[in-house]
């Protein structure tokens, strides 16, 4: 199994980025998928996650209304669309997956998920 996270970068606050998550080895219909980020000194928290259904979704309150997350499973592939993002998002953000749970559940501690990707950065200036 293999996630492999992209399209990190340097932008302006109030600007926007997509994060794609490309996954091998497994498929979005029999896994979830999780967006996490970690700022210096910082806990790893989870963002956002999308359901192996497709159907449930979830979003931290940080995020709500400027991020939406999105697949294409015939790339088997998700999608992290962040928008009017603040120097707060400043991270590292990872995707992971989970097939345990139901099918329309997705949110997760970092040690609920069983399959993670390597991070790609996020750097918003002021």
């Amino acid at each position: 199994v293999q996630l492999q996270a992209s399209g990190g970068g340097l932008v302006q606050a109030g600007g926007s980025l997509r994060l794609s998550c490309a996954v091998s080895g497994i498929t979005l219909n029999t896994y979830a998928i999780g967006w996490f980020r970690q700022a210096p000194g910082k806990e790893r928290e989870e963002v956002s996650c999308i359901s192996s259904r497709g159907d449930g979704t979830y979003y931290a309150d940080s995020v709500k209304g400027r991020f939406a997350i999105s697949r294409n499973k015939a790339e088997n592939t998700v999608y992290l669309q962040m928008n009017g993002l603040k120097p707060e998002d400043t991270a590292l953000y990872y995707c992971a997956a989970e097939g345990s749970w139901s099918v329309h559940s997705c949110r997760g501690s970092v040690t609920d998920y069983s399959y993670w990707g390597q991070g790609t950065l996020v750097t918003v200036s002021s």
